[in-house]
């Protein structure tokens, strides 16, 4: 029967898989109990398993991906599984493999929120962060680093791109999705002169473009127009979203109090999985169990609809020309973002004179010594900061 399935859902692909979709599904519930670091060193964590070491997924695939999650509101990293799921078993293996990568961290926090309600609060939660957020800036910092090697190379204007969204990331402190667009069309322009845009297949490749471009139950309504209108309208990594829903979340509804929600950023960040699934937390004190279930599909169906629909016109005109430098610049401008929301984290985490060499000491640990589990690193520093945090 396993057979059956893995035969029929790869042949409905442009390419036979040399994986079966079961293992698809054990690889993202694996990165999503185990994968730290946010959605840098998550996509980072993709490229090297499914496109380097395991070359299930093609580099052209992952770089359209990758482009598409990035143009898409959403969480990057969830929408990047869901469209490798894409890449060779359609609809369902986006399904599935969206599901895999987002259930394990959403079971965490639904755990911790158990324990944070029934036992007043986290307070050793400042201390595991202390040591844990300066880990996961050497972790990302070196995902960041990857990316920009593979995906900019020596053009000249992809770094320009790059440098370009890379400061604006660290002005703004936030991504600007039409940034993004912009670049796509500025390396389209460049790479094809205006003579090509009378070609049938460009015409049709640009097309595309714009697909892409109370009581309890009172109270649970509200949460899914909220948390729809989250994933819906923020664009960029995870971390996007913070802002957003603090303004929501706290301002705006009365949810929460300020310290439970630093509280609830901070379990996502030491957590695996997609920093999003804070809002697995968020809803669990706001409605227990109906709460995270409602703010987690809520916050994650709108980008899953936006990575499926736009998907099949991605393989069907991903090999025009155009929209190969439309995907190269709109990647660079990605990487940009990525590497920019580094040095924002960093200046958040990086508090110390401990916190720095802790996390220089994870960059440098993790280079020399590739095959160290990024979990063992992450208990390593959850460690430290106890010990450290207590001493300052």
């Amino acid at each position: 029967m396993e057979a059956s399935v893995d035969s029929t859902q790869a042949q409905a692909g442009q390419v036979q898989a040399s994986y079966s979709l079961w293992q698809l599904i054990a690889y993202m519930l694996k990165l999503g109990a185990c994968g730290f670091g946010g959605p840098v060193a998550l996509v980072g964590y993709m490229h090297r398993d499914l496109v380097e070491r395991r070359q299930w997924i093609g580099e052209a695939d992952y770089k359209e991906g990758l482009t598409l999650s990035q143009m898409a509101p959403g969480p990057m990293a969830a929408q990047l599984a869901i469209y490798l799921g894409y890449v060779h078993y359609k609809v369902l293996g986006a399904t599935l493999s969206g599901l895999a990568f987002v259930l394990p961290s959403f079971l965490m926090v639904l755990g911790i929120g158990w324990a944070y309600v029934h036992f007043d609060g986290l307070p050793w939660m400042q201390a595991v962060f202390y040591g844990v957020g300066a880990a996961v800036i050497g972790i990302i910092t070196l995902s960041a680093r990857k990316l920009t090697q593979k995906c900019i190379g020596k053009d000249k204007l992809l770094w320009a791109i790059y440098l370009l969204l890379l400061a604006v990331t660290v002005v703004t402190k936030s991504e600007v999705a039409l940034l993004f667009i912009a670049s796509g069309v500025l390396v389209w322009l460049w790479r094809c002169p205006p003579q090509a845009w009378k070609r049938g297949k460009l015409m049709s490749a640009a097309a595309v473009i714009p697909v892409m471009s109370a009581t309890q139950s009172g109270t649970l309504v509200q949460m899914a127009l909220f948390f729809a209108k989250a994933g819906a309208f923020v664009f960029g990594s995870g971390l996007a979203i913070v802002p957003f829903l603090y303004g929501g979340v706290v301002h705006e509804h009365h949810w929460l109090t300020e310290r439970q929600f630093v509280d609830a950023v901070a379990v996502a960040m030491i957590t695996p999985g997609p920093i999003v699934i804070t809002v697995g937390f968020i809803g669990y004190l706001i409605a227990g169990v109906k709460g995270a279930v409602v703010a987690a599909l809520a916050t994650f169906l709108p980008c899953y609809l936006f990575t499926i629909i736009p998907a099949p016109y991605m393989k069907k005109y991903g090999k025009v020309p155009a929209l190969l430098a439309f995907v190269d610049g709109v990647t660079a401008a990605a990487v940009g973002a990525i590497t920019g929301s580094v040095i924002v984290l960093a200046q958040r985490s990086i508090v110390d004179v401990p916190t720095a060499v802790l996390a220089i000491a994870t960059f440098a640990l993790l280079w020399k010594f590739k095959n160290i589990p990024e979990p063992v690193v992450v208990a390593c520093a959850a460690v430290l900061g106890v010990i450290f945090y207590h001493r300052i």
